[in-house]
């Protein structure tokens, strides 16, 4: 898929009925940690920059990027460009993926935000890194696409969803109007969020219940009225297990179509550096 291909194919998605992923070229980049800051007490942001961030592209506020860090042994592996795509070695290096929080193109930055939390290596690595440590990016191979016509909005998720939820309330247009709720552990990790007048947000507390126990977010996603007459699409993501039971109630209870709401799995209580689909692109 051409650059006028996936550009094309984005305008159209946007311009249609539902949503619907949309590939684009994967690129490599070798990028410098420039600046490190907290966001709340729970995310720490790294701002990325570089000249291999020129050509970077970026489109929707689910899309994602793979850091690729060396082997236990020091040595690292990377995977080949194979056109607009990649071939990665066998067995698999190690990498995260996460979510593109802001790429400023003008500015030569890229930011990423690291949910904190014990045991995780990326999330480990990000607590510790300093700037001018430098780290291989791949990505991002495409995103979720969604029209800006929809009547209403739900979006939903925990700690580790909030970079891409707030970077989805940014983007959608001011005359929006829905619902977007976010479980933390405390009033701590609330942060300030940009939103249209007409969304309403909630943060959800889990009042020290532990991370991927609590039910406050299924709970609130259950108790929205189900707008009659109108067009919405849901986005949630947080603990598979957690999240996974909402898959059923929107197709059930809340009537969206396939192509109208989207849920997954960012994380998996028990399971360290958990990825749901388990696949390099």
């Amino acid at each position: 898929m051409t650059v006028s291909t996936h550009v094309e194919r984005i305008a159209e998605v946007r311009a249609g009925a539902g949503g619907a992923k949309v590939p684009y070229p994967i690129g490599l980049r070798e990028l410098e940690v420039v600046r490190t800051e907290m966001v709340g007490s729970a995310l720490r942001r790294l701002t990325f920059g570089g000249p291999e961030l020129e050509g970077f592209e970026s489109h929707t506020p689910t899309e994602h990027v793979r850091l690729i860090f060396p082997d236990a042994d020091g040595s690292l592996r990377l995977p080949e460009k194979v056109g607009l795509s990649m071939k990665w070695p066998r067995p698999l290096p190690i990498s995260r993926e996460y979510t593109v929080r802001r790429f400023d193109a003008a500015a030569g930055e890229l930011d990423i935000d690291f949910a904190l939390h014990p045991g995780g290596f990326a999330a480990t690595w990000a607590a510790e890194v300093r700037p001018g440590t430098r780290v291989y990016i791949a990505g991002p191979p495409g995103g979720l696409v969604v029209p800006d016509t929809y009547d209403r909005y739900l979006l939903a998720g925990d700690i580790t969803a909030l970079p891409a939820m707030a970077r989805w309330l940014e983007t959608l247009p001011p005359t929006a109007a829905g619902w977007a709720f976010i479980e933390v552990a405390d009033a701590s990790e609330v942060v300030e969020l940009t939103a249209p007048s007409e969304v309403q947000v909630q943060w959800l507390f889990r009042d020290g219940v532990a991370a991927g126990h609590s039910e406050v977010l299924v709970q609130a996603v259950q108790a929205v009225p189900v707008p009659a007459g109108e067009r919405v699409y849901a986005w949630i993501a947080g603990e598979a297990v957690t999240v996974r039971p909402l898959r059923r109630w929107l197709r059930g209870e809340f009537g969206l179509a396939a192509a109208d709401h989207l849920v997954t799995g960012y994380w998996k209580r028990g399971v360290a550096d958990f990825e749901e689909a388990h696949e390099h692109e």
